[in-house]
Order: C-alpha cells, then structure tokens, then sequence
C-alpha cells in the first residue's frame, strides 16, 4: 500500500512540509511517483511512526546541543562548503563540511556537550563529535575540528555508516543515528536536557 505525503505526515502527526524534507533528503527508500505526487510504501511510514526516542539517559552529560538542519542546498557564500544541510547522496567529507557551522549558537554550550546530534524532520540523521574549538564570526560559530561520527542513508531500517575508529564516539553515533529526538528552537540550533539535567 502507498501513501501520499499528505497521508504519510497525518500519520506520523506532523506538517506535510516537516515530512517532504525526509522525501527531498533522500533518506526514505521505496519511493514511487504518480504524475507529480511522491507515493511513500506504507511500511516506511510506519517504521518512522514507531522508531523509539534517542536515549539522551545514557549519555554522560546535563545537556546537549542539537542541530536542527534543513534540507542540504548550493552554498551562497564562499566558507569552505559547497552545501548547507544535509542530504543522503553528500559524500562524507562534503557532509561534514555542510554540516559544522556558522550557526547563531552558545559555543561553549555546544562543545561541553561532547556530541552534536543532527536532526532533520524530528530524526537523528547525523552525529558529529569533535567540538572542543570553534570560531566566531559576525555573531556565528562554526567548528572547524569537528568530525562527522555517522550518518544516516536509510532512515526507515535505518541504514548507518559510521566514519570514526575510536569505541567511545562510534557507540554514541550508533545509539542516535535513526532515533527520534524532537527538539524546539527559534534558531538552527536548540539544547536538550539529558535525564542527568533534570
């Protein structure tokens, strides 16, 4: 059975938008189009329904940032990054440069944290470590050390690929990446409290 947009994001509870920047990411698999209309098989739908939340209780931390991306884009302006956000077709390397600043953001908030998951649509699509130093620049901070620990090809089994060797970020990527972490933010970025922050 194929869904509709429309029909798949009444069925996850969220706007139509929220869910076509899964479909525009590349991230759901088994996509089908009717004229202009993208079919989504039912079975995907209900694997992002029923995906647990990220279980920020084993991490060793009071608070974490979360970045909040939108779908990956053409870069405007010349930062060493030739795209903004995320997409599941971006190389490593281009991803990670896509993905680690400049945002408006409390830096030393960010790097006390020690993981900077990345979220699209409400889902942890990428996991970047790595954030001891950054710099500042009209008002935005990026970091430049940051190194991308996984990301997300598939989201509905979910599909990881992990890019560090080191135990201690591989197990923390491989505990997010494909869980469902909803965070509320003005800005790109938002800071959620852990169970130890409570």
């Amino acid at each position: 059975m194929l869904l509709t947009t429309g029909q798949a994001a009444e069925e996850l509870g969220c706007a139509a938008t929220t869910f076509r920047r899964l479909v525009q990411a590349g991230v759901l698999p088994g996509l089908s189009r009717r004229g202009n209309r993208v079919m989504v098989p039912v079975e995907v739908v209900q694997a992002l329904r029923d995906r647990q939340p990220a279980p920020l209780e084993r991490l060793e931390t009071r608070e974490i940032a979360v970045l909040r991306a939108d779908v990956a884009k053409p870069a405007l302006e010349d930062k060493d990054q030739d795209w903004i956000g995320y997409a599941a077709h971006l190389s490593p390397n281009d991803l990670l440069k896509s993905l680690r600043g400049w945002w408006r953001c409390d830096a030393a908030s960010v790097a006390a944290g020690g993981v900077l998951p990345v979220t699209l649509s409400g889902y942890v699509v990428a996991v970047l470590t790595g954030l001891d130093t950054w710099q500042k620049e009209d008002g935005r901070h990026a970091f430049p050390a940051a190194v991308l620990a996984g990301h997300v090809t598939d989201l509905a089994r979910p599909t990881i690929q992990l890019h560090v060797a080191d135990a201690e970020p591989r197990e923390i990527a491989g505990l997010l990446l494909g869980t469902r972490l909803i965070s509320h933010s003005g800005g790109a970025i938002a800071y959620t409290r852990t169970s130890k922050g409570l």
